[in-house]
């Protein structure tokens, strides 16, 4: 495969130049991926260290508490919080945390660093986990009162022989995300009727050949109802208002990072509307959301409500849930404010 764009030392100077920028938006600029912005500083700041999320997982608790950021185009998602109740599977591996808590992809992760940068007086060190196109998967921040000590380590037995510069990005093949139109929306409605667990649907859909946004824009009222534009700015105010125990998940290719409990602080700057509490930061992209969608799925414990928001190509950006047990019914409360939300159609959640 043959190399184009700019050098490794291209990379260090152009961001050495604008050093104010994001660096998603530097390597948006330079028409790199983010992994080769980060592989340009081997050596110098960065340090290759093995990609495997399960190695990761058995040493991560040594780190104590720690910043996980787990993000997508739309949505970055912060927990703070330690590395626990770990579940480690040859294809899907899972934290179980009260604070952080993961459904980890274990195919996708493909490339890592540990990087440590200098501003100032201040340190900051992480560990960085890209896909094999070099997008960000999964990062982890030491905090002040993060182990030092064990981070040092396994920064040292993770290290690999290979420490070059360059980075040379895989396509990453995409999943076919099933039929947007041509398919049978009777046989769409029964299935989803005789859902019995929120954890089906997906197998649903796939055996259905469906894809997910066309299928909620297709079910009908009874199982999905279109959310007014700017719905998710009402969603925060009624949540802060409610102190309702909600469940936030964001995605990536390579993971689902979840926060569970209520929201306090929301600050709005921009485009972004920011979640600032103590253990749980959220950054999302207003002008990103195309459609929000209120969802209802049958359960053996009665039907279970989320609110989804998609983007202009129909992909997933954030999707919220009640706070829910399995076996238990969906609080009523959460319930309550779901069906509460501006709706494009008045009478459509009636």
């Amino acid at each position: 495969m043959s190399k184009i764009g700019p050098t490794p030392s291209e990379i260090r100077a152009y961001r050495a130049e604008n050093a104010k920028l994001r660096e998603r938006d530097i390597a948006s600029n330079l028409g790199v991926s983010e992994a080769a912005l980060v592989a340009a500083e081997v050596g110098i700041s960065a340090i290759r260290i093995d990609a495997n999320p399960n190695r990761l997982l058995e040493r991560a608790p040594e780190l104590g508490s720690v910043m996980a950021l787990s993000r997508n185009e739309s949505a970055v998602h912060e927990k703070i919080g330690v590395y626990e109740k770990i579940e480690i599977g040859e294809r899907t591996s899972l934290t179980l945390g009260d604070n952080i808590d993961l459904r980890i992809f274990n195919w996708v992760w493909a490339h890592a660093f540990a990087v440590t940068k200098t501003d100032g007086d201040v340190v900051r060190r992480s560990l960085q986990y890209f896909d094999k196109s070099g997008e960000a998967i999964h990062k982890i921040h030491l905090r002040p009162d993060s182990n030092l000590e064990a981070y040092e380590r396994i920064v040292a037995d993770f290290r690999l022989e290979d420490q070059s510069q360059d980075f040379t990005a895989e396509v990453f093949t995409k999943l076919p995300s099933g039929r947007k139109e041509g398919f049978d929306v009777a046989e769409l409605r029964d299935q989803w009727s005789k859902l019995t667990d929120t954890h089906e649907f997906f197998g649903m859909l796939r055996k259905l050949d469906v894809d997910r946004c066309a299928a909620v824009r297709a079910v009908g009222e009874e199982f999905a109802w279109k959310l007014a534009d700017g719905v998710i700015a009402e969603f925060f105010q009624k949540s802060v208002e409610t102190q309702v125990n909600l469940m936030c998940f964001v995605a990536n290719r390579g993971i689902v990072q979840i926060h569970t409990g209520p929201v306090s602080n929301i600050q709005p700057m921009g485009p972004w509307i920011n979640v600032m509490d103590p253990t749980f930061h959220l950054h999302l992209r207003m002008d990103h959301i195309a459609e929000a969608w209120a969802v209802r799925k049958p359960t053996k414990d009665g039907h279970v409500t989320s609110i989804e928001a998609y983007d202009a190509e129909g992909e997933m950006i954030i999707q919220f849930f009640g706070k829910r047990k399995e076996g238990n019914a969906e609080m009523t409360e959460w319930r309550a404010l779901v069906e509460s939300l501006s709706t494009t159609n008045a009478a459509a959640a009636a």
